[in-house]
């Protein structure tokens, strides 16, 4: 039926169908000149993580190394360790952002008065901070001489303080929550305009039944956010090798006795470079993310999609 309604269309209306979606073409046109820029139009780089780069022949002109950057990347010491870090912070966040971010969302959504724009506004300012600033605010709390929990709590206590950046122990939960403060403001307010979007009828009918609170949480809201929160955790997965460089090299201060447990493959390639210059091995450490990235995507909606079709993405 619609193919023949399309048929039957004559070239006037064809044009005015046109002319009224110009506006809509122009405004769609920045995102996506910025998407063809900035991922499209690097990716025949992807063949330096298979050459031998030399500044003076080009990309195109250097020579072949086949797998050979591959290979330097896998034979360090520090492969299993970066890609440990990287795969369990990255799994970690995924939970515990998830669970706070749609806890905070329901609690957000159940509050009428003025003061809950002020709320959403003040959840989602640290998200716009740049990793420098959140770096500083860190380093006021975790400094040995002058952070505020040595000085204002530990001490005051009686306790010895922490040198916080030779410690590598409470690393690990620091970054889960910076990553957490961080990031928990934009998750949220998806999660949040989600649940506003809901049909009200629904919680109407379930307290005149005498359904609790937790009830139409458990039973309305939860299942109508599914789609969202799969949709989200998917995406998620996709950049489950990839790691937040400002967190992991800014907020510990690029601190050698922490790189145990601070050190990713992002980091470990930024440090690579600066030591070693080695633009290929850079290149073939993002080919392998990206790889890696797509399978874990495929994988991922293909689990969603024998559980529940309607919830996948493809």
């Amino acid at each position: 039926m619609a193919a023949n309604k399309k048929e039957k269309l004559s070239p006037a209306k064809r044009k005015a169908l046109m002319r009224r979606s110009i506006p809509i073409y122009i405004m769609a046109l920045p995102g996506l000149l910025y998407l063809f820029i900035n991922n499209y139009m690097p990716m025949p780089g992807i063949i330096l993580a298979f050459k031998n780069y030399n500044a003076k022949k080009g990309i195109y002109g250097s020579p072949w190394a086949g797998t050979k950057n591959f290979k330097y990347l896998f034979s360090t010491q520090d492969a299993f360790v970066i890609t440990r870090n990287t795969i369990c912070y990255n799994v970690a966040f995924i939970i515990i952002n998830l669970i706070f971010a749609v806890g905070v969302a329901i609690i957000l959504s159940e509050i009428t008065s003025k003061a809950k724009k002020f709320y959403q506004s003040t959840i989602l300012l640290p998200y716009l901070l740049s990793a420098v600033i959140v770096s500083y605010l860190v380093y006021a709390f975790l400094s040995s001489e002058n952070g505020f929990i040595n000085n204002s709590i530990l001490i005051p206590l009686g306790k010895e303080p922490i040198s916080w950046y030779q410690d590598k122990r409470p690393w690990p939960f620091i970054l889960v929550f910076v990553n957490l403060w961080k990031g928990i403001g934009y998750n949220c307010i998806i999660y949040l305009s989600t649940i506003l979007g809901f049909d009200r009828s629904y919680y109407e009918a379930a307290a005149i039944d005498g359904a609790t609170k937790w009830q139409q949480i458990s039973k309305i809201t939860l299942p109508l956010l599914r789609p969202t929160i799969i949709m989200l955790t998917l995406m998620a997965v996709g950049r489950i090798f990839y790691s937040d460089f400002g967190l992991f090299y800014q907020v510990p201060q690029n601190s050698g006795a922490l790189y145990s447990v601070t050190n990713t493959i992002d980091t470990y390639v930024y440090r690579g470079l600066l030591e070693l210059g080695d633009i290929t091995m850079s290149a073939a450490a993002g080919v392998y993310q990206s790889l890696v990235g797509f399978v874990l995507v495929l994988a991922a909606n293909l689990t969603v999609r024998k559980l529940d079709p309607d919830s996948a993405l493809f």
